[in-house]
């Protein structure tokens, strides 16, 4: 019971100290990257610094950090994504290069909206 009961504390303290990083209308989290091709979701082809992220609005500018080395680059939302759970944003495999994380496959990064 005791472990249990530590195992939550332990949860609840770091999604409390992930949200105390990020500013309002910022997000933490892991990214992965991704090669589509095609067209993406917005009828565009996955650009050298592109994203997808679930809710922004195509065309969207979002500066990503890799919380590890903190690398950061500006990307612009043009696809949705991504699917699989815990992740927060897909980049382009450019933008993944650039952060740092490509070999690695995903990274804890930070998002924060770029005002146009």
């Amino acid at each position: 019971m005791k472990k249990r009961m530590s195992g939550v504390l332990a949860l609840g303290f770091a999604s409390l100290f992930a949200s105390a990083v990020a500013q309002a209308g910022d997000w933490v989290g892991q990214a992965s990257y991704y090669a589509h091709r095609g067209r993406t979701a917005s009828g565009a082809h996955v650009g050298a610094l592109t994203a997808a992220h679930r809710t922004l609005p195509f065309g969207s500018k979002v500066r990503v950090t890799n919380l590890r080395n903190n690398r950061s680059i500006v990307v612009t939302v043009n696809d949705r994504g991504p699917f699989t759970r815990g992740r927060v944003i897909d980049v382009s495999v450019a933008a993944a290069d650039s952060l740092g994380f490509r070999s690695a496959g995903v990274a804890q990064v930070k998002i924060e909206p770029i005002a146009d």
